[in-house]
């Protein structure tokens, strides 16, 4: 296959493995993502769809989600070992290789061997010399410019198969769904806290200075201007230390 087109993502090259194995994967799958939202972060979710990767994909002996930030840097979430941290590496700096084209191209890209790999001619010398035999990527999941892939390795050449292709699609998918929602519930957590919190430097404001909360909030905001620091950092400060970034001047002149 070496030199050939990519295959799409969701058409693997052949359906090989039976319907039903399909589907109890795909149960097992969801069950292991039901069980993994309980964990406290996306790192954690996805290190657990990597594991359940390597256990259940043919061939695979590393693993990685490649994450493609503002479309140019790449960087490896949860990496089972060195290697995919390594490879990532190639990436970034060959700007070429399996997880830039899975991530872009939204395919399923199969390396069977890196030594004969002329695609990406130099990032397939630099990664075989690294380790990587075989490769296979699977875009997995798009976040405004923000991209990622399932990256699987291969200490051996020739050990992914079309089977490989089928439940690495599967994995994917569910760990694409699985993390969209943590993410999801972290920003709500993170809204959360950032509201509590400004709540807590306005009451500061408020009784230091006797202003009301709308004029608090006012003063929050233009010390946020004034000193060119994002409002969180401005009450993160103000809560710690007491003191208002740029100083408590401003604030006399939205007394009552």
């Amino acid at each position: 296959m070496s030199g050939q087109p990519a295959v799409g993502r969701g058409m693997p090259s052949s359906h090989h493995g039976g319907v039903e194995r399909d589907r109890d994967l795909a149960t097992e799958l969801a069950e292991l993502a039901r069980s993994l939202q309980q964990e406290p972060d996306g790192d954690a979710i996805l290190a657990g769809f990597v594991r359940a990767a390597l256990e259940l994909v043919p061939g695979a002996d590393e693993g990685s989600v490649s994450v493609v930030q503002g479309r140019k840097n790449i960087g490896s979430r949860a990496p089972s070992s060195d290697l995919p941290k390594r490879i990532d590496a190639l990436q970034m700096e060959t700007n070429e290789g399996p997880c830039l084209e899975a991530a872009y191209e939204h395919r399923t890209v199969r390396v069977p061997d890196m030594a004969t790999e002329d695609r990406w001619p130099l990032f397939a010398r630099r990664a075989s010399e690294a380790g990587a035999r075989g490769m296979l990527s699977v875009q997995i999941w798009v976040t405004g410019d923000d991209l990622g892939a399932l990256n699987l390795y291969s200490y051996e050449a020739d050990a992914f198969t079309d089977e490989s292709e089928n439940i690495g699609l599967l994995v994917a998918s569910h760990a694409a769904v699985a993390f969209a929602e943590a993410e999801e519930s972290r920003q709500l957590r993170e809204a959360v806290d950032s509201r509590d919190l400004i709540g807590q430097a306005k009451g500061i404001l408020m009784e230091r200075h006797r202003i009301s909360g709308p004029q608090a909030f006012i003063a929050l905001s233009a010390a946020s201007q004034r000193t060119n620091t994002k409002l969180r950092k401005v009450v993160d400060h103000l809560i710690s230390s007491g003191e208002l970034l740029g100083g408590d001047e401003s604030v006399s002149s939205l007394r009552r």
